[in-house]
């Protein structure tokens, strides 16, 4: 594994990647701490502090993480990459309902580069719908926030509300087109999957703080101390054993033998040989949880509220039987993903489409039909994986929720022990370590030629290689002496402050 961190530096291409990579994360974390103008988060951290250490949080916990704490700091990051991510959900489940978003789609480059430019349009509309009802939200945060009191926690908002929300929807806006840019720069980096690894890095930013929390577990002062030594090897061998299951079912697949029938066209002969068509387990990916959490979370709020403003008790204990923790809350959350994981896969996959591309290019499952029979099996082996993969996602969404409530661990360590953030984490860097690989893998295949290859064509392969990556990266220097810039200033901000204080 060290070895291939090495690799990774040692060619001049991807060593640039990297580094320009870094420099775009590096970019997107000081975005997520530059609070918005105007706005005093101490009562809102205070407020979301006291609901996490009742085992609460909800809706807003889960919007925090995938903002990588940008929320709760006020930030002009502070809406994250959500609403880009709510865009493309919104295009791929329309291309399932209007022919011709679906056409579009199957057009190739040409189609996917309007779909990304309608998506885009879409992402801005959301960042100000979005926004307008944040900044409504923290202007007047008893009707948001559950069980928030301005008299207890204090005023959000210190300034004119009509000038803060004007500026603030600017911001907000302009912070999430600016993530959206960051991303599809990334993307287009070819070692990951730009958006992705904003969400990933978002997650993954609180690491320290959950180190912090571990230790006061062990080493805390008195009556902070819950845990022994032998805690911390179960704790150890949980993280490993969690790690383990998310990596095999996330890429676990259903392999499907593919025989092609032999077409003479010609003089040629084309086909013949056997494939597989990989099914995965886990389709639907992390997207029913974040559903299903989304969709319980709300109507439990709403029915509280509304309990409480017409006095209805009733309303009052139903609202307590759908809160986090309770044993009907993990019912309907396990049903909830459920549904949505068969919803996922219904609108995603498509076996008559499939089977039709088979059958048009020579293919066929053997033991089954071509055609409408391909499909109908093709539907009924996706049907039972997706029966498999939900039950995975419910166990490992439940599990952070069992630490926390049955054995103290805080949130902000047991999220890390399965959960939506794990799920997005480990697949993310599945998909970037694949990405590097292929990198590594063409370098040194060609490094394996070295000695029998033409001299001749290695160093042209060689010069237009170079005269590739100079031209790819030829602008990058002026980026790598700003971020050093923003960062010796941070750096001496930090220190500053930690002597005054």
């Amino acid at each position: 594994m060290l070895s291939a961190f090495t690799n990774c530096l040692k060619i001049p291409e991807l060593r640039q990647r990297i580094f320009l990579m870094l420099s775009l994360l590096f970019i997107a974390r000081i975005g997520a701490n530059i609070p918005l103008p105007g706005l005093d988060m101490q009562p809102l951290q205070d407020y979301f502090a006291a609901q996490t250490a009742e085992g609460g949080g909800g809706i807003v916990g889960l919007y925090n993480m995938f903002t990588g704490g940008a929320f709760l700091r006020g930030a002009v990051f502070a809406l994250g990459i959500m609403p880009y991510i709510s865009a493309s959900i919104i295009f791929q489940l329309m291309g399932a309902v209007f022919p011709a978003l679906s056409r579009l789609q199957q057009e190739g480059e040409t189609g996917r580069q309007k779909i990304s430019q309608y998506t885009r349009y879409a992402t801005v509309a959301i960042c100000l719908v979005q926004s307008v009802l944040l900044i409504l939200g923290l202007q007047n945060p008893e009707t948001l926030f559950q069980g928030f009191s301005v008299g207890t926690y204090g005023q959000i908002v210190i300034i004119d509300q009509t000038w803060f929300l004007i500026t603030s929807v600017i911001f907000l806006t302009a912070g999430t087109v600016l993530l959206m840019w960051i991303g599809e720069q990334i993307t287009k980096l070819n070692i990951g999957n730009g958006i992705s690894i904003l969400i990933t890095v978002g997650i993954i930013a609180d690491l320290p703080g959950a180190a912090k929390a571990t230790y006061d577990l062990f080493f805390g002062p008195v009556g902070v101390q819950k845990l022994v030594f032998g805690h911390g090897l179960l704790l150890a061998a949980l993280l490993v054993l969690v790690t383990a299951g998310l990596v095999m079912v996330i890429q676990a697949v259903r392999k499907i033998p593919v025989q092609y029938a032999k077409r003479v066209v010609g003089r040629k002969v084309y086909g013949g040989q056997s494939s597989f068509m990989p099914l995965k387990v886990n389709y639907s990916g992390v997207m029913p949880v974040i559903f299903a959490s989304a969709l319980l979370t709300f109507p439990q709020q709403i029915i509280s509220q509304i309990g409480a403003a017409l006095d209805q008790r009733w309303l009052v204990d139903l609202s307590i039987y759908l809160a986090h923790g309770s044993k009907t809350y993990y019912v309907i959350f396990g049903l909830m993903i459920l549904f949505f994981s068969y919803f996922w896969v219904s609108v995603m996959f498509r076996p008559i489409q499939i089977a039709d591309d088979l059958k048009k290019y020579g293919g066929y499952v053997p033991g089954v039909r071509p055609g409408q029979p391909t499909a109908q099996f093709l539907d009924f082996v996706m049907t039972r994986l997706t029966l498999a993969g939900a039950i995975f996602l419910t166990i490992i969404s439940v599990f952070p929720d069992v630490l926390l409530f049955t054995y103290g661990i805080p949130m902000r360590v047991a999220i890390f022990f399965g959960g939506t953030g794990m799920l997005i984490a480990v697949g993310v860097a599945l998909d970037t370590m694949k990405q590097i690989e292929t990198h590594l893998l063409q370098r040194h295949y060609d490094g394996f030629l070295k000695k029998g290859r033409i001299r001749g064509r290695s160093q042209g392969r060689s010069k237009e290689a170079a005269l590739s990556g100079a031209t790819e990266f030829k602008n990058v220097g002026p980026l790598y002496i700003a971020v050093l810039i923003i960062f010796g200033v941070g750096l001496l901000a930090w220190f500053l402050q930690t002597a005054t204080n």
